[in-house]
């Protein structure tokens, strides 16, 4: 079984690391050289680019999900209450908690489909509370330890982006380059939905990478800086807005970087 852990753990990491990194490839890269290109070359460059990239892009997805729930349940639910918290493990409020981490997709989704979707802000900012609450409950109603709460948060927030890359961007992407391709404007609306999805998924990304150090980011699971354990959770928080600013830094950045 520990063989078998090391096994998956390289074969996420590598498939994560494909995932992740064309994602920062359509989002700092792809983005502002597209909008460079005229009518002629989009229709050259489009159809040949985009199907390769996107085929990496969505199978580094769903090897980086698979193998992350494999060992989900391989180091956190195979023995029971070891990381789970003895006190309520397998009973309801850990159980309750586990289905809104593999659950919230489809509310996450609901709002993004809807007219609070368009607005960002508002968008960030009933996401940011829903996790508030999440870490909270997770903490203090389901005994969830430090390296538990953290890494369903992490499951949370990678299945929402897998369902994004599957269901929403890559369906898109299909009618965008068969638009390009016949030398027709691509729909506005599918432009707009395989856009948003992209981004969020480009601000969701960097608190993901976080939750997957687990155990390396145990720093602050409390002790240090002041931060009592029962309050550990709050960490997280931090590290989303962190991430959260870090990747628009990169936005304005990557529309500033010319070729030559």
């Amino acid at each position: 079984m520990h063989g078998l852990e090391q096994l998956l753990r390289w074969i996420h990491v590598f498939a994560g690391i494909t995932w992740i990194g064309l994602l920062y490839f359509f989002n700092f890269v792809n983005g502002p050289f597209a909008g460079t290109l005229d009518a002629d070359s989009k229709k050259k460059v489009v159809p040949e680019l985009m199907p390769r990239a996107l085929f990496w892009f969505r199978w580094g997805a769903a090897y980086t999900w698979i193998t992350g729930v494999l060992l989900l349940g391989m180091i956190f639910y195979s023995q029971a209450g070891a990381f789970l918290g003895p006190p309520k493990a397998g009973k309801p409020p850990t159980i309750v908690m586990l289905l809104v981490t593999f659950l919230a997709v489809f509310l996450y989704d609901a709002i993004a489909s809807s007219g609070i979707g368009k607005n960002v802000k508002a968008l960030a900012t009933i996401g940011f509370i829903f996790v508030a609450i999440d870490l909270y409950v997770m903490k203090n109603r389901a005994d969830f330890d430090y390296r538990s709460y953290l890494i369903h948060v992490g499951a949370m927030f990678g299945t929402i982006m897998a369902f994004n890359v599957w269901f929403r961007i890559w369906p898109n992407q299909k009618k965008i380059i068969t638009a390009v391709k016949n030398g027709e404007p691509p729909d506005a609306g599918v432009v707009a939905v395989a856009g948003a999805r992209s981004r969020h998924n480009t601000y969701l990304s960097l608190p993901l990478i976080w939750a997957m150090l687990n155990s390396h980011a145990d720093y602050f699971a409390g002790g240090n800086l002041g931060i009592p354990e029962q309050w550990a959770w709050t960490s997280m928080l931090v590290v989303i807005l962190l991430g959260w600013h870090i990747i628009w830094q990169c936005y304005k950045r990557a529309g500033k970087v010319k070729g030559f």
